[in-house]
């Protein structure tokens, strides 16, 4: 890993607990960032997490946060105005995946994907740009895909969320970078997580030789590129969309 130097900085990573997440938090807390990790409900396996990282952990919180939640979000963020705590990067990790065919897909399975992959990065950003507009200082990282623009058939939910939150990201650039806050996407690609877990052996091979360098990736060379947005010497970089993706 690169040596990034993130002590005295203040993380909030959604989803932070787990897959490409936790990857995230474990880069943070290396780098000596203090981290804030949020999960949705799962607080058996979110603290079990905290102990796996040793001494690590006393500059980690988990939080249990539904970020689809208007009130859930409101209340951390209100949370941390009470503490006067300076947020110095938001990173919108947390997401979920609910695939079928347009015509069999429930309103549902379209709603929740939509609701926490770009509705939950909108309500946490919101509440973000307001606490770092106060420092004059932020960085706003929202995880994509390549979905975006590859978009599988199945998969018209997720795609469609995460094409709506590269185009959020490019909008909400431009109405805070004149204060010093910038907002990028990182695009993961095939990433070797619990997320892709569900795919058979088959669809595996499929998926590999689409990818030109013929493998998945690794958390880890995600959380790499997040450090580097995340970076302070990455002030010129904002409304862009960085791919993992093996060229994909």
């Amino acid at each position: 890993m690169p040596n990034f130097d993130f002590k005295d900085q203040n993380v909030l990573i959604t989803g932070g607990t787990r897959g490409i997440g936790a990857s995230l938090t474990r880069a943070f807390l290396s780098a000596g960032a203090s981290v804030i990790a949020t999960y949705r409900s799962n607080h058996d396996a979110a603290m079990a997490f905290s102990q796996s990282l040793g001494e690590e952990s006393s500059r980690l919180e988990c939080v249990a946060c539904d970020v689809t939640d208007v009130e859930a979000v409101d209340s951390l963020y209100a949370r941390l105005d009470e503490t006067e705590l300076k947020l110095d990067i938001l990173i919108n990790n947390g997401g979920i995946r609910r695939d079928a065919v347009a015509a069999m897909m429930s309103a549902s399975d379209w709603k929740d994907v939509i609701d926490t992959n770009l509705t939950g990065a909108f309500l946490m950003s919101k509440q973000a740009i307001k606490n770092m507009m106060r420092q004059r200082y932020g960085r706003i990282i929202n995880i994509s895909s390549p979905m975006s623009r590859e978009a599988f058939a199945g998969q018209s939910n997720y795609s469609a969320s995460k094409g709506g939150l590269e185009s959020m990201t490019r909008s909400m650039c431009k109405e805070v970078g004149s204060r010093k806050i910038t907002v990028n996407c990182v695009s993961p690609g095939f990433i070797e997580t619990e997320l892709i877990d569900d795919l058979d052996e088959e669809t595996v091979k499929t998926y590999k030789k689409m990818v030109p360098v013929r493998r998945f990736g690794k958390p880890e060379e995600v959380a790499d590129a997040v450090l580097f947005l995340g970076d302070k010497s990455s002030g010129y970089i904002s409304g862009s969309v960085l791919e993992i993706s093996g060229g994909l």
